[in-house]
Order: C-alpha cells, then structure tokens, then sequence
C-alpha cells in the first residue's frame, strides 16, 4: 500500500435535472484509489456540491472532499489542472487519479508539467508493488500490454488517467461521512486566458453513456445505415450505441457514437458488434471489453480473432431472431 494519500478529481454529471452527481467512470477511481493507499482517499471537486452527492463520495471511498467552486470554467482542462495543482499541494498524494476520456487526459497531461511528474494515460488496472504504483495498459492500436513502474517523489506526484470500465464501483453503504473542505483555486494566465462562451449537450442515443455503459452494441458498414436495427437491440439489452469510423463518416450516427483510436475508448462487460470488420483503428478502443460477440457476412473478418462468440451472417437476418429470443428469454 502507498504509504500517502490518494487524490481523485471526481466528475459531477450536471446534464440531468437535480443535484449533480458523481459519475460512473468517478466513483470507479474512488474504489480504485482505496485499493491503493491505507491513508486518505481524497476526492476534488469543482462544482458546488449537493449533500447526497457528498454521501455517494464517501460510499464510493472519499475521506475527505475538496471543494473548488470553478463555476463555468469547470469544464475546461486547463482550469481543471490548475485545480489539481493546487489540490496536490495542500494534501502532498502519493499520486492522481483522473477519468482518461478526451477532457481527463488534457487535464492529467497539464497538471503533470505544471507539477514536473510522470502522466499515463488510458491505464486499465493500477497496483501497488514494494512501494511503487504499477499501472498496466495496452499499446500500439492493442497488440502489446504494457506495464509501467511510477515511483512517487518528494513534490513530483504522477498522475494516472484510469479507462472508464476498467474497475468496478463497490460502495460502502455504512461508510463514514467525508470531510468537506473548501478550496482556494487562483487561474494560471494560460487558464484565465480561455472562457467558456457556450455549451450544449451533443444529441446522442438513447441509453446509457457509451464511455462507462457495461454493454456496447456497435453498427459497422455491414448495417448499411440502418441504426434502428442496432438499436432494437441496443435497447432489450440496456446497452449504448456505438459505430464504427466508416458509419459515421457515411452520416449514418453522430460522430460521438466513435469508437477507436479517433473516437471513444470503452471497456463494457459485453461487445456485440454488428456488420464491424474489425480493422485496427476500431479494435483499439474495445480491448477493455469483457466479452465480445460479432455479427459480421465475411467469414474472413478480422473481428472474429478476437471475438468470443461470431455469428457469419446477415444482420438483417440474425439481429430480429436475437431479439425474439431475448423476448421469449424474459417471458
């Protein structure tokens, strides 16, 4: 165990109606940061918080709770980074811990300059050998696994971008309650210099967020445009919608359904996978997943190398008998 604290810069979903509330991908790092250390689990935050959300923190492992009220530019990374700096310099952490989506990952490479320590970004699983943080990954489009060594220095605290779905959230219902603190955050120049002028949330599926969803139906070329069919899967299943490269160029889905090395990167329990080939810079962004089924007409794709279970065939054709047996399944 890491013999300091642990800080983890805890996202606040704020597009629902109601109190804003930890994250997914959030409460993941608390449970993560509290394998890690025997010392404080601190969470940072940069929105006003609501109490309930205080209770979910401390469930999820916060000791103690940071509060920096950044107001609109809460969104931004370079605000965020200057919000980690001066968090790590009030607790001294033996390390970071931030959600390495496209945000997370600007943020944590920010704050490892200003700070002058390591960054490692899209990590998958974090352990703690003879004092040092291990953190493993997979690289170069997902044909090596990688492990790295961070030693923790005096002022040199690395931070680590966790993959969203690389562990799993365990609260602790009779957990004590988390101190809350404020925090003092003055803007670098640099941060100052960028203001948020508008924001929007994107239109997207319905379902759950397809970064932290636990199962992924994904549309590729062999769909032919007909996302209603990914769909009337997606949703017996509780699943996100995904795509590939190639159906969002086409203009079949919104381009933030990607998924890949220019799109998102996900690590859901299941992966169906339907009319997907399989070329590199998709399969790059799915080797979190658990389980992996394809649907696909092309014997030959490279998806069912990696694929758990492959169906060769029609989507057209097999997707509605899926569905009908998921309906008889369930009653």
């Amino acid at each position: 165990m890491l013999d300091a604290p642990v800080l983890v810069l805890a996202d606040l979903d704020i597009s629902e109606a109601g109190p804003a509330m930890p994250t997914g991908p959030s409460l993941e790092l608390l449970t993560a940061a509290r394998s890690l250390t025997d010392q404080d689990v601190v969470a940072l935050v940069l929105e006003q918080i609501d109490p309930r959300a205080l209770t979910q923190l401390a469930a999820a492992g916060a000791t103690r709770v940071l509060s920096a009220d950044l107001g609109r530019a809460a969104a931004l990374a370079a605000a965020g980074a200057d919000a980690v700096v001066a968090a790590v310099r009030v607790v001294h952490p033996a390390a970071v811990l931030v959600v390495s989506d496209y945000r997370g990952k600007e943020l944590a490479g920010r704050a490892a300059v200003v700070l002058g320590s390591a960054c490692a970004c899209d990590v998958a699983e974090l352990e703690v050998v003879d004092g040092e943080l291990r953190a493993s990954k997979l690289v170069l489009s997902g044909s090596w696994s990688t492990t790295i060594s961070v030693a923790p220095r005096p002022e040199e605290t690395p931070v680590i971008a966790l993959r969203p779905g690389a562990i799993e959230a365990v609260a602790d219902p009779a957990a004590a309650p988390a101190q809350l603190e404020a925090l003092k955050v003055e803007l670098s120049p640099q941060a100052a210099a960028v203001r948020l002028v508008s924001s929007e949330r994107a239109a997207g599926s319905e379902g759950p967020g397809l970064a932290e969803a636990r199962t992924v139906v994904v549309g590729g070329r062999g769909v032919d445009g007909d996302f209603d069919l990914v769909r009337s899967l997606a949703e017996p299943l509780g699943a996100a919608v995904g795509a590939t490269r190639v159906a969002c160029d086409e203009g079949w889905i919104e381009r933030s359904a990607q998924i890949g090395q220019t799109g998102e990167t996900v690590s859901p329990r299941l992966y169906v996978g339907l009319g997907v080939s399989g070329a590199v810079h998709h399969t790059s962004g799915i080797q979190g997943a658990g389980t992996i089924v394809a649907v696909c007409d092309d014997s030959e794709a490279p998806i069912f190398e990696m694929a758990d279970y492959g169906v060769v065939g029609d989507v057209a054709e097999v997707v509605p008998q899926l569905v009908e047996e998921l309906t008889r399944l369930r009653g």
